[in-house]
């Protein structure tokens, strides 16, 4: 689960993090009484979970009520990389002498956490990292102890921050706790802004946190729907799916994340794009199947569909004929599918398919190269 900006930002504020002044709007006179409330300048933000947001044209500043509302009217109803903007962030400018970097996030090669603070914040972090890897200092924790406050010390100052690392010090550990205590898989801040008194404030805010844990965190849980980006995001929560949007036109939808993986990357094999990530679970009966391929042909950038389905827990056949009571209750199919079984009774399951609604194919790779013709040519 990603929470937007203005609600990792509530919960860094909570716990002491220092945040600008900031007010949640959803329409153009929201926006300019929040700018007004805050007193200018203001930044714009919109609320999608997109990184390089302010290169897109999602974050602008105005120096006065005319420019927020000029700026509100650009931001909000945007498409900012496939997604619709629907709220916008109305915060207190920083006036910065400086941009930092600090996060938490997993090691999984060293199979530790690692607290990461770098001086060159306010841009891509993970491009920093490919190109100069060494402008991020790095300390790995051990969950049993956790951060100890002189290791938060030690980050700050082999990143060069000498003037500020109490205070980036203090905020990693802040940070690291959060981490901890809520079983987020990511925080981070960037930019955290170095003022002219020489403070920090945190000027973005990103925290996601395992799904799987949602249940031992309530206050986190009940942003959950506010923190989907659109209706496709919406009905993923509401269907239990584990649903990423991709931006290619190749619908994909598995019964389970290793087999979903595996066709993602035989689309792009075969030279099509995949639109989506989408497991169903385990099972595939009529009622899931059919919110899968509500999900998917609501996509409009879907021009094929391609089910790959292995029987284990759940039988070929039960699949084929939970495809077929899908289909059947769609007066018009919008997008050809095209279906692999394999595993338990698959050769069954093949038999039952209405073939007058999908396409059948025995492999992964026929079925994968159908779908990407049949997108192929829709795009034509």
């Amino acid at each position: 689960m990603k929470l937007h900006e203005h609600q990792a930002k509530g919960v860094f504020a909570d716990t002491g993090i220092p945040t600008p002044s900031s007010q949640l709007a959803s329409s153009v006179e929201e926006a300019v009484d929040a700018a007004d409330a805050i007193g200018y300048p203001v930044a714009i933000k919109a609320q999608v979970h997109v990184g390089g947001r302010g290169k897109a044209g999602g974050i602008k500043l105005a120096e006065n009520e005319d420019e927020a509302r000029s700026v509100a009217s650009d931001i909000l109803g945007m498409d900012l990389k496939g997604l619709h903007v629907e709220e916008v962030l109305v915060e207190e400018a920083v006036d910065f002498t400086d941009e930092l970097y600090v996060g938490v996030t997993m090691d999984r090669g060293a199979g530790k956490p690692v607290v990461m603070v770098s001086a060159r914040g306010g841009v891509d972090i993970e491009e920093v990292a490919a190109e100069d890897p060494d402008a991020i200092a790095r300390e790995h924790v051990d969950p049993a102890f956790g951060l100890h406050p002189y290791q938060a010390r030690r980050v700050a100052f082999e990143a060069g921050l000498e003037e500020v690392a109490t205070d980036v010090a203090r905020v990693l550990s802040t940070l690291y706790e959060l981490w901890e205590d809520n079983d987020a898989t990511e925080v981070e801040i960037n930019p955290l802004m170095v003022t002219d008194d020489e403070s920090v404030i945190a000027a973005d805010a990103v925290m996601n946190v395992d799904d799987d844990a949602l249940f031992r965190h309530s206050e986190i849980a009940e942003m959950e729907s506010e923190a989907a980006d659109d209706d496709l995001e919406r009905k993923a929560n509401e269907y239990d799916f584990d649903y990423v949007r991709l931006d290619g036109n190749v619908g994909i939808i598995g019964n389970g994340a290793g087999l979903v993986m595996t066709t993602l990357d035989i689309v792009d094999y075969y030279g099509g794009e995949p639109a989506n990530f989408l497991d169903i679970g385990g099972g595939a009966k009529a009622e899931r199947v059919t919110n899968a391929l509500d999900m998917v042909f609501s996509d409009e950038n879907v021009e094929s569909v391609v089910f790959n389905i292995f029987g284990g827990i759940t039988r070929g056949d039960e699949v084929a004929a939970g495809i077929n009571e899908a289909l059947e209750q769609l007066d018009e199919i919008p997008k050809p599918v095209t279906v692999r079984l394999a595993g338990t009774n698959a050769e069954e399951g093949r038999e039952i398919l209405n073939t007058d609604l999908v396409s059948v194919e025995e492999t992964l790779e026929a079925a994968v190269q159908h779908a990407v013709e049949n997108a192929q040519e829709a795009d034509r």
